[in-house]
């Protein structure tokens, strides 16, 4: 099957991922594009994989005040070079992170970020809970595990879904490690919001 440049062109601008990688990966999935989709995130997991254990001191300290001036945020996402960090692509997803804190107020930048007492007390609190009680004891634990992954999604940033898309934020940073080709880390923010705890 011959494929064509706007079909390449078209898986690009969906994945991020470069010409010729989007060009192999239509041709070994016949031109379905869907299919060609998941091989490239796949092999972008694989390239992150790799990458994870490499050392992100570099990066960026970046603030982003949203309109009106009622909330701001301060985010540091680190990267292997000073290079890669003045790129546009960089500073761009800095920039989406940034406005995912602002938008969904997460707390946590990943899961093991999470205090051992909180999360202790969350799984409590959701175990005791009467709709989990009055189910049977040897289903409760997979009740409280699915609650749990639901909480994550409200509170850590790194498990949110990215915008309206199926796609969660580490899903983007992970594509990003692939595209970019250095190891890349959220590694604190802070959000402000006017009023707040007064």
């Amino acid at each position: 099957m011959a494929i064509t440049a706007d079909a390449v062109k078209d898986l690009r601008e969906r994945t991020g991922a470069g010409m010729m990688d989007c060009k192999r990966a239509l041709e070994e999935t016949d031109g379905d594009v869907e299919k060609a989709v998941q091989l490239l995130r796949d092999r972008g997991m694989a390239a992150a994989a790799k990458k994870a254990g490499r050392d992100a001191r570099e990066g960026l300290v970046s603030s982003y005040i949203h309109t009106g001036g009622r909330v701001g945020v301060l985010i540091e996402v680190n990267c292997e070079t000073d290079f890669v960090a003045r790129t546009d692509e960089f500073q761009k997803l800095v920039r989406d992170l940034a406005i995912q804190v602002a938008g969904l107020a997460p707390l946590y930048v990943d899961v093991d970020r999470i205090p051992e007492e909180e999360l202790a007390a969350k799984k409590a609190a959701l175990l005791a809970d009467d709709a989990v009680q009055s189910k049977p004891e040897s289903i409760r634990a997979k009740i409280v595990d699915g609650q749990l992954n639901k909480w994550f999604k409200d509170v850590v940033l790194l498990e949110q879904p990215f915008r309206d898309e199926d796609r969660t934020v580490r899903d983007l940073v992970t594509e990003k490690v692939a595209t970019i080709g250095e190891n890349i880390r959220v590694r604190r923010f802070t959000r402000y919001a006017l009023g707040e705890e007064l």
